[in-house]
């Protein structure tokens, strides 16, 4: 198992708060999904905000979460939004 830290935009805070709601390594990460851990985050973390939504989209795709697709940064938003009804 890979560690999370070693993912991009992934320090260890983020990394420590994943493991808390039992995300323990990169490989659970991407097979959870961005959303799905967002999701899990929310509930034990509720001041976790849409860039933190951002940033673990960008570890799933290996990229900075600066250089996600606007279209995607739209769908991550609107999904961030729903959570808030």
């Amino acid at each position: 198992m890979t560690e999370l830290t070693s993912m991009i935009n992934i320090g260890k805070e983020m990394a420590k708060k994943l493991d808390s709601v039992g995300i323990c390594s990169a490989e659970e990460l991407i097979q959870s999904g961005s959303e799905q851990a967002f999701v899990k985050l929310k509930a034990e973390y509720p001041n976790v905000c849409l860039v933190h939504l951002y940033a673990l989209e960008g570890a799933v795709c290996n990229m900075e979460f600066n250089s996600l697709p606007e279209n995607r940064k739209r769908e991550l938003k609107e999904f961030s939004d729903f959570l808030k009804r």
